[in-house]
């Protein structure tokens, strides 16, 4: 099969900025200067539920697709207030950087439970509050200068906007191979840098979508190499207390081997969002040398102006290291008992995962085995939409900023990402309606 001779395929690319751009110039339908900049897959696959019915509130639909962990109460974490106060002050703008409390409740954090032994400390100074993670990324996009960055695959699907508007940059992909558990090993890294002249990596630690993690010795070998290299590297550390194959309460930071917080080539981004489970505040943070927070404070004036004033004295409760160590024990123990429900159950009707997470609320799901056509993502996703369950086709996570690669030449083609994210009844469900689908495909072989 080809990818003009697929549905599915064809469906994806009918959409404003997904069409193949070698093709694009036969068909220009833009406004004079205006360039569409695609969806990220993520928006894509919401938007192609809701044209089949899908709505937050429909209790006959499961979304494997969320990319957000459940909000709800979980036994043992802390609960969250239903109102906030306002002061006068609030009304005003806060500073694109955060407010100071905020910055400094942050540092505080980082400095507690990563870097006790260290004697260079983060302050208020190394940190900039951003509103959300995307924000935190085009902060740091929109800084990079005329260098090349290395990033790797698979990778969360927004990095594609990131590492395509900004032109002043050339984005260098590397594959993880699935024999290696999609691994970020230092040797890669030294190559990468040496072979491909590197000035920037960019990366999420623990990583979406393949739910790996690097930690311990490694780690720290790759703060080493950037400083060895003059490599300097931007850790998407949103999943960072998801980690399930360690001592309870364990949580992974590359700040931990940062020697000079001000010398050393490290920026990392975090937030409430995924760790906090409070993604609808978008209060979320990037730590740095002094000299990067300067940059990204700059970057904010003219792309989004900062945070929610409120909410960023709302949330610096939430940053005390005592309560946030019993946060991650208790969100520990939740997710990995949703993990290994997923994986049996998946195990169960023959989706056998291949690499299974370590970390995240994500699987990686390889589904070459099954018969034609639902062994391709694309395919699988919308007959897994007909029964009311949502998944991400793999190709998102293919970052392929320039669109010239052929969809069926992915290395990401025949994977779904399937989230434990949501509650355990939604999970529940939407097992029971995948297994509907396998089946269906399965008895017309």
């Amino acid at each position: 099969m080809a990818e003009h001779e697929s549905k599915a395929h064809q469906t994806l690319r009918s959409y404003p900025g997904n069409e193949n751009k070698a093709e694009r110039a036969k068909s220009e339908g833009n406004i004079h200067g205006i360039e569409h900049p695609g969806s990220t897959g993520v928006i894509y696959v919401m938007d192609r539920a809701m044209k089949q019915g899908f709505t937050y509130s429909s209790k006959e639909w499961s979304n494997f697709g969320q990319g957000a962990p459940e909000v709800g109460p979980i036994e043992g974490c802390m609960e969250r207030p239903m109102t906030i106060e306002i002061s006068q002050d609030c009304y005003e703008y806060a500073p694109t950087s955060g407010i100071p409390e905020l910055r400094k409740a942050v540092a505080d954090l980082y400095n507690e439970v990563y870097r006790k032994d260290k004697q260079s400390k983060y302050t208020y100074e190394n940190v900039c509050i951003v509103p959300g993670g995307r924000a935190g990324l085009t902060r740091v996009a929109a800084a990079i200068g005329d260098v090349n960055v290395g990033y790797f695959l698979p990778e969360y699907t927004a990095y594609e906007q990131m590492l395509s508007v900004f032109k002043r940059f050339v984005p260098i992909p590397t594959t993880l191979e699935e024999a290696a558990r999609y691994h970020i090993d230092s040797d890669t890294i030294r190559k990468e840098i040496s072979g491909r002249g590197l000035g920037v990596i960019v990366a999420s630690n623990p990583r979406n979508p393949t739910g790996q993690v690097i930690q311990d010795e490694e780690l720290e070998e790759l703060v080493a190499i950037a400083k060895e290299r003059h490599t300097t590297l931007v850790m998407d550390e949103f999943y960072s207390a998801y980690i399930y194959d360690k001592e309870e309460g364990k949580t992974v930071s590359i700040s931990r081997y940062v020697e000079d917080v001000n010398e050393d080539p490290v920026i990392l981004i975090d937030g409430l969002t995924k760790n906090f489970r409070m993604p609808g505040w978008r209060v979320c943070w990037i730590v740095g040398p002094k000299a990067v927070i300067s940059s990204m404070e700059s970057a904010g004036s003219f792309l989004e102006g900062g945070a929610n004033h409120p909410l960023q004295k709302a949330a610096i409760q939430f940053l005390d290291p005592k309560k946030f160590r019993n946060e991650v024990i208790s969100l520990q123990r939740h997710f990995k008992q949703k993990r290994d429900y997923v994986l049996k159950r998946l195990d169960e009707m023959g989706l056998h995962v291949k690499v299974s997470p370590n970390a995240t609320f994500y699987v990686w799901l390889d589904l070459s085995h099954l018969p034609e056509p639902i062994n391709i993502g694309l395919n699988f996703f919308e007959e897994c939409l007909k029964e009311k369950v949502i998944v991400v086709p793999g190709i998102f996570f293919d970052v392929n900023p320039s669109h010239r690669r052929e969809l069926f030449e992915s290395p990401c083609h025949h994977f779904v990402r399937l989230s434990f994210g949501p509650p355990l009844d939604q999970i529940k469900l939407g097992l029971d309606l995948i297994e509907k689908v396998i089946k269906k495909w399965t008895n017309k072989v």
